[in-house]
């Protein structure tokens, strides 16, 4: 019988996690799990997880009074249980539940729960495009039946659990993202979700702090495949040497995409529409259908041709593939233009940032603008880079020069290696503005933007550049 949300009880998770009942009752129906004291709800077991900045044991005892129906905690915690239980051992029903590690049990949790489902997995992985290729290839999967997938985020060692363990009856498939930024760590999340098919979108320089060179990040990204269960399908780009390299020992169980002609999924006659999106002719097996994607750029293409493979390999029809692909519609901080009075546009592009992606989405605006239409272009650092950063920064700065960018405001501690890039390139210095902080950065754009301009924002996640767009929205250019 397969675990259900409201009916499993804690006796039920104590052999999947190796737990201990330390106290209170094990025979209480489990609503679901929360790692959140805040916003925990009746019923819910609360899992005391600890970070770099916090330790969920502190509020575990909040949790309790909230309504939660037990905790998870680590056996060195319970060296002290009056700060769990309170002094007068309130809420004494409550299940208290030891492991020696509540991180690895929750992934121990997840995995077991996974697979008392027959529900097929597909993990995606890779450097750049595979949150973009999972909504693409969940819209695929949506035209045969109810799925589950990773929402934003959700792709480390406590997202992917958390994902995992919402998989229920009646859902036909499931899409999960596998993160990294450490070697092993891509082999956990495999382990744990226990992919039938696994996708790499492709390997570039991301994480290099974590990891050291583009070779270590192709063999962390690698992890995925090692660690799946022997047959199951693996999809990669073809178009990556690296992929296709690591690939030569897998026999025939692989499938490619790219735009080379070699590929199993391919694209041809790629354009530009007029609605600012792309079109491409999809090919698979010798036959071919008109696509049409609601998302400009050529790297939106080939996450197209990634997330089109997956439905294949499941066996989907053409007409679903295509159908799904052409239902994508973008994301919030992907790529996301937002118009203005004046005929100004702003493309935020403020989720994250590698060399790789910044690229392309340069490659992008660059078409973006015509008949005198300025760019201007507004980056935050690309962290994890590691000894590559300053190198890595000033191409940045090359690269915006080159896109045609009219002016440039660059924020970050590599602020002034991206505006000597640009300057090298070509970009006047007084158009070149090094900013200190996000305040300052609207400030600037506030002032050097004109009727018609095209400003595109950028920059890594732990910038916060989207608190910039949301200023230019609210504040600057109401309309």
């Amino acid at each position: 019988m397969t675990p259900e949300w409201g009916k499993i009880t804690a006796a039920e998770i104590l052999s999947p996690i190796r737990g201990r009942l330390v106290s209170g009752r094990s025979d209480l129906p489990i609503s679901g799990i929360n790692t959140d004291s805040r916003r925990v709800g009746a019923c819910e077991l609360f899992w005391a997880l600890k970070g770099e900045n916090y330790d969920g044991h502190d509020f575990a005892r909040d949790a309790l009074k909230a309504g939660a129906s037990g905790a998870v905690v680590s056996g060195t915690y319970l060296l002290h249980p009056e700060t769990l239980l309170g002094q007068e051992g309130e809420k004494d029903s409550a299940a208290i539940i030891e492991v020696d590690d509540t991180l690895q049990s929750l992934g121990d949790l997840a995995h077991w729960w996974r697979r008392q489902y027959d529900t097929p997995v597909v993990g995606i992985t890779g450097s750049v495009g595979k949150t973009t290729a999972k909504e693409m290839t969940a819209h695929i999967l949506e035209q045969g039946g109810r799925i589950l997938k990773s929402k934003g985020n959700f792709n480390n060692l406590i997202g992917l659990p958390l994902t995992l363990l919402q998989m229920g009856p009646g859902m036909t498939r499931a899409i999960v993202e596998l993160g990294m930024n450490h070697p092993g760590e891509i082999a956990r999340l495999t382990e744990i979700s226990n992919p039938d098919i696994g996708l790499i979108t492709n390997v570039a320089k991301v994480h290099l702090e974590g990891l050291g060179t583009i070779e270590d990040v192709g063999k962390a990204k690698w992890e995925l495949v090692e660690n799946m269960s022997p047959g199951n399908r693996v999809i990669i780009n073809g178009d990556d040497s690296f992929l296709i390299n690591a690939a030569r020992t897998l026999g025939g169980n692989v499938m490619t995409f790219g735009m080379g002609s070699s590929n199993d999924v391919r694209a041809e006659e790629v354009r530009h529409t007029t609605t600012g999106g792309i079109a491409f002719t999809l090919l698979y097996r010798g036959d071919a259908w008109p696509v049409r994607l609601g998302v400009p750029g050529s790297h939106n293409v080939l996450n197209g041709l990634a997330a089109a493979s997956v439905g294949f390999a499941f066996g989907l029809s053409p007409d679903h593939v295509v159908r799904g692909l052409e239902m994508f519609r973008g994301m919030k901080g992907r790529f996301e233009t937002v118009f203005f009075p004046g005929g100004i546009a702003l493309v935020d592009d403020t989720y994250n940032a590698n060399p790789a992606s910044l690229k392309a989405a340069l490659n992008v605006v660059a078409s973006m603008v015509q008949g005198g239409r300025r760019l201007i272009v507004a980056l935050g650092d690309m962290k994890e880079l590691g000894a590559e950063s300053i190198p890595e920064h000033r191409a940045a700065g090359r690269r915006v020069a080159r896109a045609g960018a009219s002016c440039f405001v660059a924020l970050g501690d590599y602020a002034p290696e991206m505006i000597r890039g640009a300057v090298e390139a070509g970009l006047p210095l007084k158009r070149a503005f090094k900013v200190c902080s996000r305040n300052e950065m609207v400030e600037r754009l506030a002032h050097i933007v004109k009727e018609g301009d095209l400003i595109f924002i950028k920059g890594s996640r732990m910038m916060a550049l989207e608190e910039v767009v949301q200023r230019l929205k609210q504040d600057v250019w109401v309309g």
